[in-house]
């Protein structure tokens, strides 16, 4: 589902909420709003605060660390594509076939062309891009080395096309997102009775009830941020293309 509307309906929920508990206020019987009343009701909700905080923490540096490590593999692939291309042009003018071929791979995998705006993890599972690859790695493997140079530019060239290959495996296993959603509903659970307690013992004002719908906004922003991390090809917090952009660039300019 879009963040966005996850985000939404998070903010319904609090802020509902929050406004649910200001009309049990009118109707809970007087004593079960006393002193010793609302300092149990405190405990109870500090407690299911303090576990939100942690919660919320733990999800923020989950979706954090999945789209770092998302980001490094792509500047990762891009440095290993220039280094494969140096690699191919120190070889022999044999390889030119090879190295148009790796640049055709990575424009269509990445939809970094002219003017595309493709670049997903996807792209690089298609039909066009593995068949590219295929051809590629079995145009290095036909290379027929002479001298010692060549042996181990060849052999430089075939690890960093093995390495390209479990990079790209990773990127297409990490798509699905690290963020669990059972944590999100818990979570969205707990902020929706801590701001109930809210509504239940504040006063029916304007100043509260801005507060309160401030709140709220604020915990759907968080959320919104989590869900947006956890997904960075898309949205609004996208890893940069520029890396594969700048790769291809140089490839191109490298180009005999």
């Amino acid at each position: 589902m879009n963040p966005m509307v996850i985000s939404w309906i998070v903010f319904g929920c609090v802020f509902g909420a929050a406004m649910l508990g200001m009309v049990l206020r009118s109707v809970v019987p007087e004593h079960h709003l006393s002193a010793d009343s609302k300092d149990v009701v405190k405990l109870g909700m500090g407690l299911i605060a303090t576990m939100s905080a942690l919660v919320l923490a733990l999800l923020i540096a989950s979706a954090k660390g999945s789209h770092d490590t998302q980001n490094g593999e792509v500047i990762q692939m891009s440095a290993d594509f220039i280094q494969l291309d140096r690699v191919l042009a120190h070889y022999g003018p044999e390889t030119r076939e090879a190295r148009a071929m790796l640049r055709d791979v990575i424009a269509r995998g990445f939809g970094v062309e002219t003017g595309s705006n493709n670049y997903r993890p996807e792209s690089l599972d298609t039909a066009a891009v593995k068949a590219g690859a295929n051809n590629f790695y079995e145009k290095i493997q036909q290379l027929t080395p002479v001298n010692e140079t060549q042996r181990a530019l060849h052999s430089q060239a075939m690890e960093l096309g093995a390495e390209l290959g479990r990079t790209r495996a990773l990127l297409l296993e990490q798509t699905g997102g690290s963020i669990p959603m059972p944590f999100l509903i818990v979570m969205i659970f707990w902020f929706t009775m801590i701001f109930l307690t809210f509504g239940l013992f504040a006063p029916s004002n304007t100043t509260v009830v801005s507060v309160l719908l401030v709140c709220s906004l604020s915990v759907a922003g968080a959320i919104f941020l989590i869900l947006e991390l956890d997904r960075p090809f898309e949205g609004l917090i996208q890893i940069s293309e520029a890396p594969m952009r700048d790769a291809l660039s140089r490839l191109q300019q490298q180009a005999p």
